[in-house]
């Protein structure tokens, strides 16, 4: 069990960026203190901080749950400055003016408690400009520690520490910021701009010069550098619009004001009369009027509109892969080769920022590692530069530079004839700035099947599963399909899985569900069998409807047991699963949801037992009535949660459930786990509910149809709801006997199946696969 010496936290300043840290904070459970100044004439004192807080908790998107709100604290510079003297890390997130830090910091030097650690949020000051002035115990507690917004999602956290900075207050921000906020920490060195500022602004700025000299539309320049080359689906100018023009307005003034001459960066800062229009008139992005792409409310509906970057004027946005990235087929080297416009825009950006992240080490990283993995957290890149160039092949990659006269960076040179990482005797291992190998350690408590996977082979496998040993006698289950959907496959291998652990003389003892992705399972895969047209496809669809009844239920009442570790969206069926294991650890990041009645159907592989199971035991008042009218609540609305905390709320998750903060540490707190039920583990008793029956059938029955005719339901809207509501209800069983947990699933599949028959469910599916929208009929 982790426990940090850092037990209570204040931000200073309750801007966007101030604000938002202390949520996150918050959202770790760890009180926090958010200060700002008073402003001139102010009745309230506490407006700026108390305003940020209101504005927080009516948009809650920056919280994992509604409760975390109540850890922050907001209060003022001159009333309130006392209370520094009793918090343990104080993090500056003021306005990017050395001045106004410089006097701030006396400010808290002069009440902070000895030894407490103070730092910088700044993405673009130097460490020895913030110290300049400040006393020498000062300095010895300050460090930067520049988080990326948005905090709650962004992984990454850039570390900067001075020459006399204490290794003890490195530490434990470092091992705070990893387990208790899950974030990455990258140690930059005192370079302009740090790491993934530096790079991504380069490349920000590379690309928009470049689709302005070639003539390239925005939605052109964003099919490229988006998901062809593991880039977020915003693309490059859906990004900068993200981010907003006048904050990468300012971070390019401030990196030219610390930039040396020579920089490549002041070769691509072109100025664009255009961009200093739309910044002067409020086109900014999101925030502001629209960017390069905005939106329009029409009568019906809305419609995203483009910017012409020749015209300097809106357009309906064209979607569509340019005819290049299609003739690629995900073959980067084949895109770059490519002799249109297209093919010249991947290139042109691409070795200009590979080859100015080679320039960065050791400027601004000791190694590679720290660069790439500042670009996977810090911009979401799949693949980081160095990555990227192995893609490529950096005999290629340096050889097409020489073709073209370019200066190659020594570092590339070095691995001109290698690679930059590669696998030895099953460890990955990168290449030094001296043109070594060394090994890629992980910090104790990280475990990733991609490691695993370097070192091994599937202990079984099949077209849409893998099961992995993750050592201790510990096996991984990982789904393999697109999207990793569940399917018959999925089903049978989980079925042979489960034999093999229980027939296998203990050389197993338990299973884990997991993946690396980000996405665990959007549930069942509709295309294979859950779409019935005739007869043959109704038998297809009631056994894969009885086949994930039978595997999950050997799963539930197995002699060993079973840890679901889900990370990203839990759908459907992979919530049932979830619901099915022995426990949970859950990644915070995590949307659960049995999603079944947007396709016209209702939980057919035990969540609606698994559900109601659970709400008896959170409504344990003898009340038979509200547990059955929360569990529909739930499942009629496929209502997700907004983060693991908020499904124990949804009941998706027990409270006894464990969450991770960081995604890196999931998979090994999730074995820790497991290897921690082994002992003395008893499978589960069945279930049997004391369920109402018709007439609380009858209640239901009333209001679903008083729904549609207040227009708040349609007609295969009230079907769902009333088939949901007869399983609920056990409407075929006496409430004078308890419901088996056998029972309802032979309800479940009754209800399914006669949905399954309707074509309102087919036209729900078929409307689902096209668009990946719910349709309403």
């Amino acid at each position: 069990m982790f426990t940090s010496p850092i037990k209570r936290i204040a931000v200073i300043g309750s801007g966007v960026m101030g604000s938002q840290i202390a949520a996150h904070i918050s959202n770790a459970g760890v009180p926090v203190v958010l200060l700002d100044i008073v402003p001139k004439g102010a009745q309230d004192r506490d407006v700026l901080a108390s305003t940020a807080l209101a504005k927080m908790r009516k948009d809650m998107s920056v919280f994992m749950h509604p409760d975390n709100a109540k850890l922050i604290t907001p209060g003022n510079l001159e009333d309130d400055l006392g209370i520094l003297s009793e918090i343990d890390w104080i993090i500056e997130a003021v306005l990017e003016d050395q001045q106004i830090k410089s006097d701030v910091y006396k400010e808290i030097d002069a009440v902070r408690k000895a030894g407490s650690i103070v730092s910088s949020n700044t993405s673009t000051i130097p460490l020895a400009r913030l110290i300049q002035g400040q006393s020498e115990k000062f300095a010895h507690d300050f460090m930067i520690t520049h988080f990326y917004n948005p905090p709650r999602t962004m992984r990454l956290i850039e570390l900067m520490a001075g020459e006399t900075t204490c290794p003890d207050a490195i530490k434990s921000v470092t091992d705070f910021c990893d387990h208790v906020l899950g974030k990455g920490v990258v140690r930059s060195k005192a370079a302009p701009g740090f790491i993934a500022n530096r790079l991504g602004i380069f490349f920000l700025q590379c690309g928009m010069n470049s689709a302005f000299d070639l003539g390239l539309t925005v939605e052109e320049a964003d099919a490229v550098f988006g998901k062809p080359l593991g880039m977020p689906k915003t693309g490059m100018f859906g990004l900068i619009d993200l981010i907003g023009l006048d904050l990468i307005s300012l971070s390019a003034k401030s990196l030219l004001s610390t930039l040396s001459e020579d920089d490549a960066y002041r070769a691509i800062n072109i100025p664009r009369a255009l961009i200093d229009k739309m910044i002067s008139e409020g086109y900014t992005g999101r925030k502001g009027k629209g960017g390069f792409y905005r939106v329009q409310k029409m009568e019906v509906g809305k419609v995203t509109e483009a910017l012409d970057l020749k015209t300097g004027k809106y357009r309906v946005s064209k979607e569509g892969k340019p005819k290049s990235i299609e003739e690629a087929k995900g073959n980067l080297r084949v895109l770059c080769e490519a002799q249109d416009s297209i093919g010249k825009f991947a290139w042109f950006v691409l070795s200009h920022t590979l080859v100015y992240a080679a320039s960065l080490v050791p400027q601004s990283a000791d190694d590679i590692v720290a660069i790439d993995t500042a670009m996977r957290l810090g911009f979401n890149w799949e693949f980081g530069p160095f990555e990227l160039i192995d893609k490529l092949g950096v005999g290629w990659f340096v050889g097409k530079l020489k073709a073209e006269g370019r200066v190659v960076p020594e570092l590339l040179k070095k691995a001109e004839d290698k690679s930059f990482y590669k696998v030895e005797n099953g460890k990955q291992e990168f290449l030094t700035a001296e043109g070594k190998y060394n090994p890629i350690v992980r910090s104790e408590g990280i475990l990733l099947l991609a490691d695993i996977k370097l070192a091994s082979t599937p202990v079984l496998k099949n077209a849409s599963a893998s099961v992995w040993d993750v050592g201790d006698g510990v096996l991984c289950f990982e789904f393999t399909t697109k999207m990793n959907t569940l399917d018959v496959d999925t089903l049978a291998l989980l079925r042979e899985t489960i034999a093999l652990i229980e027939n296998n003389g203990g050389k197993y003892k338990g299973l884990v569900f997991y993946n690396d992705s980000n996405l665990f399972s959007a549930g069942a895969n509709l295309r294979k069998g859950l779409q019935v047209t005739d007869d043959a496809s109704y038998a297809v669809t009631r056994q894969i409807i009885r086949q994930g009844q039978k595997t999950y239920h050997a799963l539930r009442f197995a002699r060993f047991p079973s840890v679901s570790a889900p990370a990203g969206l839990a759908l459907g069926g992979a919530c049932e699963l979830t619901m099915h294991c022995s426990a949970a650890q859950a990644y915070a990041e995590t949307y659960l949801s049995l999603v079944e009645v947007l396709i016209g159907e209702v939980p057919g592989w035990g969540g609606c037992a698994q559900m109601l199971g659970r709400a008896f035991q959170k409504y344990s008042s003898g009340d038979t009535l509200t547990p059955v009218r929360k569990t529909f609540e739930i499942i009629s609305q496929a209502r997700r949660s907004r983060s693991a905390f908020e499904a124990r709320d949804l009941m998706y998750l027990r409270e006894t459930d464990g969450i991770t903060m960081n995604r890196d540490r999931l998979l090994f707190d999730a074995k820790q786990r497991l290897l921690q039920m082994v002992k003395d583990y008893e499978p589960p008793l069945p279930l049997k509910l004391n369920l109402p029956g018709s007439t609380e059938y009858a209640f239901f029955e009333s209001m679903i149809d008083s729904w549609r005719a207040l227009g708040k339901a349609l007609s295969h809207d009230a079907t769902v709801a009333k088939a949901l509501a007869a399983v609920l209800c056990g409407i075929r069983f006496s409430p004078r006997r308890p419901v088996t947990e056998a029972q309802m699933l032979g309800l479940e599949q009754r209800e399914f199946m006669k949905l399954a028959r309707m074509p309102q469910t087919a036209a729900r599916i078929r409307y689902m696969l096209e668009t990946g929208q719910p349709l309403r009929n």
